[in-house]
């Protein structure tokens, strides 16, 4: 199972080089799971696009869709927002970023993002990650 995130989904709906990469990794018929703030976080993305990359409203439209149709199961935030909370103060790091690593940790998903912060926090904590980076080549350790 996939746990997807907003930058994965970003990443691949507009097949950039991590995007193509992510979507290589995806095995036919492995189901996809998001949260429903996924579709909050993805509308944001798009609409910062047009302002700041001159994507046309179309074209993020397009995107957004093609974002959310990859997704097979959307899970309530209801669901997992104490844990969340819980865990993003623990771990002192961000509350959005949480409800995917909580997802992916309770459903023993492996968690598809192009995040760097998460994707250390979720090598340093046990949680099934996809990594694009070399990181020794980048100096930062999984500490």
């Amino acid at each position: 199972m996939i746990v997807l995130d907003s930058c994965a989904l970003v990443e691949i709906a507009r097949q950039t080089e991590d995007g193509l990469a992510l979507k290589e990794l995806m095995f036919r018929n492995e189901k996809a799971i998001s949260c429903d703030l996924v579709r909050a976080e993805l509308a944001s993305v798009f609409r910062k696009l047009t302002r700041t990359q001159g994507l046309s409203t179309e074209c993020a439209a397009d995107y957004f869709r093609q974002s959310l149709q990859i997704i097979d199961d959307f899970y309530p935030i209801e669901d997992l927002q104490s844990e969340a909370f819980r865990e993003s103060i623990r771990l002192n790091h961000s509350a959005y970023d949480m409800f995917y690593f909580v997802l992916a940790r309770r459903t023993g998903g492996t968690l598809y993002t192009t995040d760097r912060k998460l994707m250390r926090l979720c090598l340093n904590n046990g949680v099934n990650c996809v990594t694009l980076i070399n990181w020794d080549e980048e100096g930062l350790g999984l500490s």
